[in-house]
């Protein structure tokens, strides 16, 4: 498999980013579509609004949230398929919004996609 990373949205573009996909459902607070034009928004990818109200960012439950976003990646086997083929191509970034940078979407998709 291709190189895969993640990083904060806010953050910069870099050389070895390659494809850089958004895997938030909610669009980055501060930032204008024009700044991320480049960007592949997979939005569907994201945890369920019900699953990420219930996760909240609160590292004590990570690993429910870890679990739970499993099984929802696994009955959308056609996105996750999308975002494969593009690890096939080339180097790709998963950008998230999240402060959080160990417990969010993009570091348990990353996982998973791995695993």
């Amino acid at each position: 498999m291709t190189k895969l990373s993640i990083k904060r949205v806010y953050e910069p573009r870099a050389r070895g980013d390659g494809t850089r996909v958004l895997v938030d459902r909610i669009w980055p607070r501060g930032l204008r579509k024009e700044e991320l034009a480049d960007v592949i928004w997979l939005k569907e990818i994201a945890p369920s609004t019900v699953l990420r109200r219930w996760f909240a960012h609160d590292p004590a439950r990570w690993r429910q949230f870890c679990t739970r976003y499993r099984s929802e990646l696994d009955a959308m086997p056609q996105t996750v398929e999308t975002l494969r083929q593009l690890l096939h191509k080339g180097p790709v970034t998963l950008l998230y919004s999240a402060r959080d940078t160990e417990h969010n979407q993009a570091v348990a998709l990353r996982d998973y996609l791995l695993g």
